[in-house]
């Protein structure tokens, strides 16, 4: 079933039909999951001005293939801001929710630009993608992800973090117009910062995913956009860490920040 398939059933339903493909080891993948939610956020915001803000994400526990239900609730609608939550559920339990908040731009005397130095890297077209093998998780066959700087997962580096670019496979996905929910789901395909000092493959998961969306996008589905994260603090089996998301032109696009729970 096709992303933009899904994101039309949520639009008119409650339940939806979780598709296969999209397993990152034990659970659905993150991306695929807020993805959903950021559909049914977006399918209730009846003001064409109100863009999203911000919003947070817990991963509670893990989904499955199969059944869900999607609720939402609209937890104060101003006239500037509309904030609402999310919820995933399956089998009567709450595995994902949701906390988005949209606005309207607004006139402000208040402007400072003191964003991160955009990194100069190779261009997608003279990078190798990442080749897809069985032992990953089968989400990744949906994307083509180049890396750009620093290690790869689990190859026992002594420094965590990486940069790259990532897109949609246009072997999987036909090109069309991005959406916001496409881009949560493509955002979320960079493994933690600290994967690459893992000696060996082992389980590493989201806890809370928080996006501050600076400018809308305005691409299509198949585009490339440029990732780099930094590992702030990692230790006791959770690491902190921030990232950062461009387009193919260096416009910043989102600021990302994760709580990682780390199983080595």
């Amino acid at each position: 079933m096709s992303l933009l398939r899904i994101f039309e059933e949520i639009k008119e339903k409650e339940w939806i039909e979780i598709p296969e493909g999209w397993l990152q080891g034990r659970t659905v993948f993150g991306g695929f999951v807020a993805g959903l939610l950021m559909q049914k956020a977006c399918s209730n915001i009846h003001d064409p001005n109100k863009r999203l803000l911000s919003c947070s994400i817990t991963f509670v526990g893990p989904v499955q293939q199969g059944p869900a239900q999607l609720t939402i609730e609209i937890l104060r609608e101003g006239k500037s801001v509309t904030t609402l939550e999310t919820r995933l559920w399956q089998d009567g339990t709450v595995q994902t929710i949701l906390v988005a908040s949209f606005g309207v731009p607004r006139t402000s005397n208040i402007e400072v630009r003191q964003e991160p130095m955009v990194p100069v890297y190779a261009p997608p077209e003279d990078l190798k993608p990442l080749p897809f093998a069985r032992q990953m998780p089968e989400c990744y066959q949906h994307f083509d992800v180049c890396w750009a700087e620093g290690h790869h997962p689990v190859t026992g580096s002594q420094y965590a973090d990486f940069g790259g670019w990532s897109r949609f496979s246009p072997e999987k996905h036909e090109n069309r117009q991005m959406t916001l929910p496409d881009l949560i789901v493509l955002m979320d395909i960079w493994p933690p910062g600290v994967l690459p000092m893992f000696k060996q493959v082992a389980p590493a998961s989201s806890l809370t995913w928080h996006i501050t969306y600076v400018h809308p996008i305005q691409h299509q589905l198949c585009d490339w956009f440029k990732y780099k994260v930094v590992t702030e603090y990692a230790g006791e089996g959770y690491s902190t860490e921030y990232a950062h998301l461009w387009d193919q032109n260096d416009h910043l696009i989102a600021i990302l920040r994760q709580t990682v729970t780390v199983f080595t």
